[in-house]
């Protein structure tokens, strides 16, 4: 290194100091707690579809991670945070509520709403990354076991 900085330096030519990468450390994830039985922890995610006319349909899934089970399937052309609250109070007050529900980033499901809704009926709303969906994707894509649409 020493004769290459000396013949450069003769010639009048600069050398590039080359800094150390900096390497950004992978964020360590909390453990997953273990889902004990139903009700446990619920997955909400959308699904979107268009149809022939062009127009947008959303459809709100919700899934029992321990038993597979799909308390509604419900599709609207829009939805807002309000209505994934209503969804909600439809779908627990028929089969109870959850204590953990786990949503993406989505901005129905990072409403005020959702929020005070979970703090009223003492439910944990935890958020992950787009990296983490592959479960609830999974769990989406076999409709077999999915109860009827509320």
């Amino acid at each position: 290194m020493k004769k290459t900085r000396r013949i450069y330096s003769e010639l009048g030519l600069q050398l590039r100091n080359k800094y150390p990468k900096r390497r950004v450390k992978a964020k360590l994830r909390e453990d997953r707690q273990e889902v004990i039985g139903p009700n446990d922890v619920w997955a909400m995610d959308f699904v979107h579809d268009q149809l022939a006319t062009s127009k947008k349909l959303r459809v709100l899934t919700i899934v029992d991670t321990h038993s597979r089970y799909c308390p509604a399937v419900d599709p609207r052309f829009s939805y807002r945070g309000e209505n994934v609250v209503q969804t909600l109070e439809r779908v627990c007050g028929r089969i109870g509520y959850p204590k953990t529900i786990k949503v993406d980033n989505g901005s129905e499901f990072i409403s005020r709403d959702l929020d005070l809704w979970a703090y009223a009926n003492d439910v944990t709303s935890t958020s992950h990354g787009r990296a983490s969906l592959r479960t609830t994707a999974s769990s989406k894509s076999s409709t077999a076991s999915c109860g009827p649409s509320v």
